[in-house]
């Protein structure tokens, strides 16, 4: 049986040559631009799968943000910190990560970085994440939809285990978190390698009203 590899190792293995592929999604662009015009100056920005820190990192600190990064790949993280000198990038977990910052975020990015994951975490990472959503603030996600648990594939080379929910099932898990959602929809996304075939994205805008 091949043994499957953790996000870590695919994304460490990967480092920029995920950027080459996915670095300019149209969709995750538009997104960036839709949070850049709602958010206060010096936002406090957590870009959660940071990876290289583009372009998510890069335009938010360029826009003037506090722009903390994590990821649990140490190659990403250290090109991160390389290319993106503006914001903080830290090796990190979304299931245990703690933040530092008290009174939560004025945003939370999340682009794709729940996929290597179980059903039961990919739940709980959203509400770790809806949590860290300070009043007033936003939560961007987008992520592949689908009731899929457990399923092997081979993606980029590398074999690996992937989960996620429905456009319906993240939609009622952020409501119920307590955010509103503002808008979501979905798109198809082809990358420029054979490896990497088309995918199904959904994108995500909520916030949390003030109190």
């Amino acid at each position: 049986m091949t043994r499957r590899e953790t996000a870590a190792e695919v994304f460490d293995a990967l480092g920029a040559r995920y950027e080459d592929l996915f670095g300019r999604v149209p969709e995750q662009m538009a997104a960036l631009d839709w949070i850049a015009e709602r958010l206060p100056a010096g936002a406090r920005v957590l870009d959660v799968g940071s990876g290289t820190g583009r372009p998510t990192a890069e335009a938010l600190a360029g826009a003037g943000h506090a722009v903390t990064g994590i990821d649990v790949s140490a190659a990403m993280v250290e090109t991160a910190r390389a290319l993106v000198p503006g914001a903080r990038f830290e090796q990190a977990d979304v299931r245990t990560y703690v933040p530092r910052e008290a009174g939560g975020f004025d945003a939370v990015c999340s682009f794709f970085p729940l996929l290597v994951m179980d059903q039961p975490e990919i739940e709980a990472a959203l509400d770790r994440m809806a949590s860290w959503v300070a009043p007033g603030g936003y939560l961007v996600l987008a992520t592949v939809p689908g009731d899929i648990r457990g399923l092997d594939i081979e993606w980029m080379g590398h074999p690996v285990t992937v989960s996620s929910l429905s456009a319906d099932q993240h939609l009622r898990r952020l409501t119920e978190a307590g955010l509103e959602v503002l808008h979501h929809h979905t798109s198809t996304f082809v990358p420029a390698d054979p490896l990497a075939g088309p995918e199904e994205h959904f994108f995500c805008y909520a916030t949390r009203r003030p109190a």
